[in-house]
């Protein structure tokens, strides 16, 4: 709003300006006029970018306001010089209506296509949402029948309906951190813990897979300033999928290194990899592979650790694995956002 006032007085200003220096230099060369006449389109233009139509035409109409007088000062009472002082000034309020409409209609097919863009978008979440939460809700509600009917194991029953109720709780929880403007709590920290620490939340997830998961962290401490939880979090997301990406006794490796412009910390699979299409939209909000995925932990990851400044990186080959590589820079400003 300030912005918007300050460009309004400035226009006014240079429109004055523009007008002070005809009314100062009366008798002067016709030629230096003429100069000074077409400078009037710099406040009419400025005043079309920042306002649109209404904009230009008012700016228009104090410059025709304050430029008469000067023409009727200076008439020699020939029609055709008056017609020569006029004419310009008619076509600046031409300029003005179409510069002015241009911007106008700019805005609107922008506004229109934001507006497009943030239903397709709704659409998209509205679908995925309904898609991932059906499969759930249809097993919830068979089980709950079982078990109304005294069918089956009742243990069994309740145990599927708590797995299908947490797996609602992951799909409604991933849609709303991705969907959340991010806020980092900055704190100095030992990275290594952040990565011990993401690795034991995933070793359950691999044990009953039969993966191995192992952990090479320097021997001395690595200090930063971080947001351990989120950034503990990218990191499980992480870490499960290269989990769940690999095989019965294959291996999957946490390694940090350190190094002058800051850490790298890569987690590689040994399982079936990706080809360029997969890699080309692995970050892209609800693309996924997964049978019960829902497309959201790579972007989360992603913008957790660009929160922090930092990159993210995915190397992959079909029936090669996978490497991520997250590289934080060595510290982060707690004012940064």
């Amino acid at each position: 709003m300030h912005m918007r006032r300050y460009s309004a007085a400035f226009n006014v200003v240079l429109i004055v300006v523009i007008t002070y220096v005809h009314y100062s230099s009366i008798g002067e060369g016709h030629t230096l006029h003429s100069i000074y006449r077409e400078l009037y389109y710099i406040p009419v233009f400025l005043s079309a970018l920042a306002y649109g139509l209404r904009g230009a035409l008012l700016s228009y109409l104090l410059v025709f306001i304050l430029y008469l007088p000067y023409v009727i000062m200076t008439w020699p009472g020939a029609l055709l010089y008056e017609t020569n002082q006029l004419l310009p000034l008619l076509l600046q309020g031409l300029f003005a209506v179409m510069a002015g409409y241009l911007v106008d209609r700019d805005r609107k097919q922008r506004y229109q296509l934001e507006r497009e863009r943030y239903l397709a978008d709704v659409g998209r979440i509205t679908t995925v949402i309904v898609h991932d939460l059906k499969n759930p809700l249809i097993a919830i509600e068979g089980f709950a029948r079982r078990i109304k009917e005294g069918k089956g194991k009742t243990g069994a029953a309740v145990q599927v309906i708590l797995d299908s109720a947490e797996q609602m709780q992951k799909i409604v929880n991933s849609v709303l951190d991705f969907s959340r403007q991010l806020q980092l709590d900055v704190r100095e920290a030992d990275l290594r813990d952040i990565v011990r620490q993401a690795a034991e939340s995933c070793r359950m997830k691999a044990e009953q897979r039969e993966v191995l998961l192992s952990v090479d962290l320097p021997s001395v401490p690595v200090y930063q300033n971080i947001d351990s939880f989120h950034l503990e979090r990218a990191l499980v997301n992480l870490i499960t999928n290269a989990v769940e990406a690999s095989g019965k006794d294959q291996r999957v490796s946490i390694v940090m290194v350190m190094g002058n412009a800051g850490t790298a910390v890569k987690i590689a699979d040994a399982g079936p990899g990706m080809d360029k299409s997969v890699l080309e939209n692995i970050f892209v909000p609800f693309y996924t592979k997964k049978r019960d995925g829902t497309g959201l932990g790579m972007p989360i990851a992603k913008k957790i650790i660009e929160g922090h400044q930092g990159k993210i990186h995915v190397n992959s080959k079909p029936g090669q694995g996978t490497e991520v590589v997250i590289e934080l820079p060595c510290s982060l400003k707690k004012q940064d956002r």
